[in-house]
């Protein structure tokens, strides 16, 4: 009987550290972390350069066209680090998916997109409320860990200075739903 357990933690070790080393591959994009408690953290981001697109339901290429361009889909043919989180954002009407690029790769060093459904463009700096999730993407988790946010930011005193929210996903779609890092992120006021 010792023998299908060992089996089994051995199994579960070799993904655990798979995953950490996937993720642990690719530049994460940069933020200082202003308080925390537990899952949830009050996070500064410098501006971050990025490269995006729009995305609706279903499968609509949004994560291919991205993958394209950082493969070397611009003008010049330039091929860029991949790095996370995937950033969604935006409501039903307008959603976007965005890659953050590395920060070695300045605004104006971006090549440009050969693609026109992909653009660059800066986000600005911002101070945010964010949640740790785990799990796949579906609306049940976005919607309940953005309510938690929510609940925890009213509890906690922060306003929200933007009422549409960000979801970072690092990492990639094999990884089991238990062991994925997501987030949920609102922007609040500096004043916290």
């Amino acid at each position: 009987m010792l023998v299908p357990f060992v089996i089994v933690a051995v199994a579960l070790t070799l993904i655990l550290a798979g995953c950490q080393a996937t993720r642990a591959g690719y530049e994460t994009a940069p933020y200082k972390v202003v308080r925390s408690s537990g899952k949830f953290e009050v996070r500064d981001y410098p501006a971050l350069t990025v490269v995006e697109t729009r995305m609706s339901d279903g499968g609509d290429g949004s994560f291919n066209r991205l993958f394209r361009f950082i493969t070397g889909g611009s003008e010049s043919k330039q091929k860029i680090a991949m790095t996370t989180p995937v950033f969604m954002s935006g409501n039903d009407s307008n959603k976007t998916m965005a890659f953050v690029l590395p920060t070695k790769l300045k605004a104006g060093e971006v090549p440009r997109p050969t693609d026109t459904l992909v653009k660059t463009r800066e986000l600005e700096a911002g101070r945010f409320a964010v949640l740790r999730f785990h799990g796949g993407r579906n609306s049940e988790n976005e919607t309940g860990s953005l309510r938690r946010l929510q609940t925890w930011m009213e509890s906690e005193g922060l306003k929200v200075k933007s009422s549409s929210p960000v979801y970072a996903y690092f990492d990639p779609p094999w990884t089991p739903g238990f062991l994925r890092r997501n987030e949920v992120m609102l922007q609040t006021e500096m004043s916290h």
